[in-house]
């Protein structure tokens, strides 16, 4: 069976991915700072460096750490005032990272290339400290975004899912007490006019098609088979309850016994062409079922001899709730998949025809 995807909640994954980023781009800062001062600096001057250059990024990535603690509790600020805190931080920062690297190049390394010549040299420590660290928190403000986005989007689609499942249960479940209203009225009659074993078989009956509709949810799929099945217990129970003044025929290809449908989409339908077709007349009626695949699509036809209707979907006509029930579910599973069309025959009667995508189940 297949049902309507709900999305599962997400782990937390960014506390899994921050410190594998994290470390991978302070190693790539050491490396590309590295490798330039190489190629700038006098031969074995890097023995010099190094140590600098591994202080400097140890306190970078500590720096960030307590910063990306810092812009977490100021996240949920309006973005005014974010973007104000944020940018106060990050100058914090840079001025901390920066003044530590001046100090300890200055005191741990010797040499003209460690020599700070000018008071635009201090102002470069600091500028190029803001520049990593504002690239930093560039990169850090894109991926929390993102995730957030992402995260909303999948929180939306949930709750539509949601919604949608709940929406085809109300649909499925209000069409229910009418029908059961019907059948114990009919059960008492039965009792109260001695014909205790017709009144047996109608309450097995009865319990079966219940089992079956409780077991089978209304978000779920099933073969058109299984439909079918379904249905004769329903119109077993209601060939009881009309004996020959209810005629029934089935014509259901055998391409098109594998194909999935809503559960329970086709009683609603016979339930009204009985209504309407054969509880109201003396003769009865006669109901016919058909089912055909026709290419990509599953072709269905519901028709009755009944006297028909001028106007199925009017609000106040009781007739239509079941249809409209039925429409509604369609339209929520298929959306513009689906056709449900309701005509009147000549010279009297309904047609009830429903198209929608061929779909079979998926075998493991």
């Amino acid at each position: 069976m297949n049902a309507i995807a709900i999305p599962k909640p997400l782990a937390r994954p960014h506390k899994l991915r921050f410190w594998p980023l994290q470390i991978a781009g302070w190693l790539g800062y050491l490396a590309l700072y590295f490798t330039a001062w190489m190629g700038e600096s006098e031969p074995g001057a890097w023995r010099q460096f190094l140590p600098v250059l591994l202080a400097n990024t140890a306190f970078g990535f500590v720096n960030t750490s307590l910063l990306r603690l810092a812009y977490q509790r100021i996240w949920s600020l309006p973005l005014p005032r974010l973007g104000a805190r944020a940018a106060a931080l990050l100058l914090a920062a840079t001025l901390v990272q920066g003044t530590f690297y001046a100090t300890i190049k200055t005191l741990t390394c010797t040499g003209h290339d460690c020599m700070v010549h000018s008071m635009l040299g201090y102002l470069w420590y600091y500028i190029s400290t803001l520049y990593v660290l504002l690239s930093w928190s560039g990169l850090y403000f894109g991926i929390k975004l993102a995730r957030q986005s992402q995260e909303q989007k999948e929180a939306a689609l949930r709750a539509t899912s949601m919604a949608h499942e709940a929406q085809l249960k109300m649909l499925r479940y209000q069409l229910n007490p009418h029908f059961l209203f019907n059948t114990l009225n009919a059960i008492s009659t039965l009792v109260l006019d001695h014909k205790s074993d017709t009144a047996n078989r109608m309450v097995t009956s009865l319990s079966s098609f219940l089992r079956y509709s409780l077991d089978s949810d209304p978000v779920q799929r099933v073969t058109l088979a299984q439909e079918i099945e379904a249905l004769q217990l329903y119109l077993g129970i209601e060939q009881l309850r009309f004996g020959d003044r209810l005629q029934v025929r089935i014509d259901v290809d055998v391409a098109a016994r594998c194909a999935l449908v809503p559960s329970l989409i086709l009683q609603p339908i016979i339930e009204n062409s009985i209504k309407h077709a054969v509880a109201k007349r003396e003769e009865g009626g006669r109901i016919e079922i058909e089912a055909r695949r026709d290419g990509d699509a599953l072709d269905l036809r519901l028709r009755d001899d009944g006297p028909g209707c001028p106007d199925f979907d009017a609000p106040t006509n009781h007739t239509g709730v079941g249809l409209a029930n039925t429409r509604e579910r369609l339209r929520v599973i298929y959306a513009a998949r689906q056709q449900f069309v309701i005509t009147n025959r000549e010279p009297h009667g309904a047609d009830v025809h429903i198209r929608l995508p061929f779909e079979t189940a998926v075998r493991a």
